[in-house]
């Protein structure tokens, strides 16, 4: 169990920290499913690898590409008369 301070701040349990393998620093994901509140460290390895992985396809503005591809679906949309 732990408390809520009066800043909303929790104390993070020993035995779940080792568990969870959390140190210092590291960056935690709260979110609230089914009446429940669920945290999850945040492996920033795997948002790196992801973010990276348009680079290898020649795209450096991802806002940029997405909008491309909006465009595109836009087009055929019209097209097909929908």
């Amino acid at each position: 169990m732990t408390k809520v301070t009066r800043n909303y701040q929790i104390t993070v349990p020993r035995d779940i920290r080792e568990q969870a393998n959390i140190k210092e620093g590291d960056k935690l994901v709260i979110t609230m499913e089914n009446d429940e509140i669920k945290m999850k460290k945040f492996d920033e390895d795997i948002f790196k690898r992801a973010f990276g992985s348009w680079k290898d396809a020649g795209i450096n503005d991802s806002v940029k590409y997405v909008r491309e591809l909006r465009k595109g679906w836009e087009k055929r949309r019209k097209k097909l008369g929908l």
